[in-house]
C-alpha cells in the first residue's frame, strides 16, 4: 500500500479498481467521466447517487460512498475519471475534516493506495483523485483540488449543465365553503419605510487552497493560493515569463547596500526528484525551453530585475512541476529586501496575468515564491507560495521545493 501525495501517481495493476472517501461525516461522493478536453461528453457522464451508472463507472453506497471504475469497460473517448467528495450538509466546508480516499482493487478488495489532502479550509468540494489512461494503461493520481462552490462548481466545471431549481409554485386557494360570507380584505399594513443601503464591502480575494481562473482577467494572489491558467475551460498559455523583482531595504535617512538576490526555477517530475536547475550559473536548460535573463547584482531600477522565460507547450512530459525561487548569494537577509514579488507575463502580448507580493519578511536567505504544476488535461496551475527557508544558492533550495510541490 502506497500514501500518496498532492500530485504523486501510480500504475493500476488491476483492470477494474474502487476509490472510497470517507470522513468523520457523511460526504456525497460522485465521479466524472471526462474526454481529451478535459469535459464531460454529456450530462450522462456524471456519475453520483441519483445517476448511479455510467460505461464502465458505477456509484454504491454504503459505508462510505464508492466510484468504480472497469478501465476495460471505459469508452475509448474517455480519457480519465475523476472522483470528487463534498459534505452532505449544505454549504458545510472542509475545515478541521479530513477526508480519506482508499483505492482497492475491486476484485480483491486489496488496498492499493490511500490519500489524504492536506491543509483544507475554506472549500466546500474537492477533486480528489483521478484515474485516467496512459498510453495503453491506466494510472491513478492523488488531486486534493479543492472549490468553495460545492459540489455544483466542480460539476461546471467539467461541463455539466447544472440547473438552478425552480422556485416552489404557490398552492392554488381552496374554493369558498358553499353560504359562506365573502372573505374580508386583510387591512393594509403602511408601507415600510426604504432601508437605509448598507456599505458595499470591498470584494475579498478568494480563499486560500481554492482554485480560480483567469476568467476575470489578471489575478492577485496571497499566500497559499492557486489560479488555474486556463480561461474559458481552455489553456491559454504557451510561452510564459516569470518576472521577479525587489529593491534594497532603505533603513533611516541612509541608503541601503546594494543587495545580491538570484532568482532560480528548478524543474522536477512526478516523484518531486529534481530534473534540472536554471539560475545565473546555467542561463539554458532542457534544450532552451528555459531561459535566464541573467543575474542583477544589486536590486536597483524599476521593472524585473530578473526574468525567467518558460516554453510551456515544449516541455518534456518527465517535466511535471516547476518551482521559482529567489536566494540572498551574499547572505543577507529578507528583512533587508522591499517589494519583493513574482508575476506571471504572457510572452505573446506581454500581459501581466499573475502576480504575487510578499507581504512579510524573515530574516533567512531563501524564499521559495510560487510553484507551476502540470494537470492531466494539459493545463497549468500556479500556486503562490511565499516559503522562506536558509539557504543562499539554488542547490539548497531543492529539497525544500520538492516538498513544496
Amino acid at each position: 500500500m502506497t500514501a500518496m501525495t498532492p500530485g504523486s501517481n501510480l500504475p493500476l495493476t488491476t483492470p477494474r479498481v474502487a476509490v472510497e472517501v470517507t470522513a468523520p461525516t457523511r460526504l456525497d461522493v460522485s465521479g466524472l467521466l471526462l474526454g481529451e478536453q478535459g469535459k464531460v461528453r454529456s450530462d450522462d457522464d456524471f456519475v453520483f447517487y441519483n445517476q448511479p451508472t455510467a460505461p464502465g463507472v458505477t456509484h454504491s453506497s454504503g459505508a462510505a460512498d464508492t466510484i468504480t471504475v472497469d478501465t476495460a469497460a471505459v469508452p475509448a473517448d474517455v480519457h480519465k475519471v475523476v472522483v470528487t467528495a463534498s459534505l452532505d450538509a449544505p454549504g458545510a466546508a472542509f475545515a478541521g475534516t479530513e477526508p480519506t480516499a482508499t483505492v482497492r482493487d475491486a476484485d480483491t478488495q486489496a488496498v492499493v493506495a490511500t490519500f489524504t489532502p492536506p491543509q483544507l479550509g475554506a472549500e466546500t468540494a474537492l477533486v480528489v483523485i483521478e484515474v485516467y489512461r496512459r498510453g495503453n494503461a491506466w494510472k491513478v493520481r492523488a488531486v486534493g483540488q479543492g472549490y468553495a462552490n460545492g459540489l455544483g462548481g466542480i460539476a461546471t466545471d467539467f461541463g455539466v449543465n447544472v440547473e438552478e431549481p425552480a422556485a416552489p409554485q404557490a398552492a392554488p386557494a381552496p374554493p369558498p365553503t358553499p353560504h359562506a360570507p365573502p372573505p374580508q380584505p386583510a387591512p393594509q399594513a403602511a408601507p415600510a419605510p426604504p432601508p437605509t443601503p448598507a456599505a458595499q464591502p470591498a470584494p475579498s480575494a478568494p480563499p486560500a487552497n481554492v482554485k480560480i481562473n483567469l476568467d476575470k482577467g489578471r489575478v492577485s494572489l496571497q499566500k497559499n493560493q492557486t489560479v488555474s491558467l486556463t480561461k474559458g475551460g481552455r489553456p491559454v498559455l504557451t510561452t510564459v515569463k516569470m518576472g521577479l523583482g525587489w529593491e534594497p531595504a532603505y533603513k533611516g535617512r541612509g541608503r541601503a547596500q546594494d543587495i545580491d538576490l538570484d532568482a532560480s526555477v528548478i524543474a522536477y517530475d512526478a516523484n518531486r526528484k529534481k530534473v534540472d536547475a536554471c539560475y545565473f550559473g546555467k542561463l539554458v536548460i532542457l534544450n532552451g525551453v528555459v531561459q535566464h535573463s541573467g543575474d542583477n547584482l544589486t536590486g536597483e531600477g524599476g521593472g524585473d530585475d530578473e526574468v525567467i522565460t518558460v516554453h510551456l507547450g515544449d516541455l518534456p512530459p518527465q517535466v511535471s512541476g516547476l518551482v521559482f525561487t529567489v536566494n540572498s548569494f551574499s547572505g543577507q537577509k529578507f528583512t533587508e529586501v522591499a517589494k519583493a514579488y513574482c508575476r506571471l507575463i504572457d510572452a505573446g502580448s506581454d500581459q501581466e496575468l499573475v502576480r504575487f507580493d510578499l507581504s512579510n519578511a524573515e530574516p533567512r536567505t531563501g524564499v521559495l515564491m510560487c510553484k507551476l504544476v502540470r494537470q492531466f488535461s494539459g493545463e497549468w496551475d500556479m500556486t503562490a507560495l511565499g516559503e522562506y527557508v536558509d539557504s543562499r544558492t539554488v542547490r539548497g533550495m531543492v529539497k525544500p521545493g520538492g516538498a513544496a510541490l
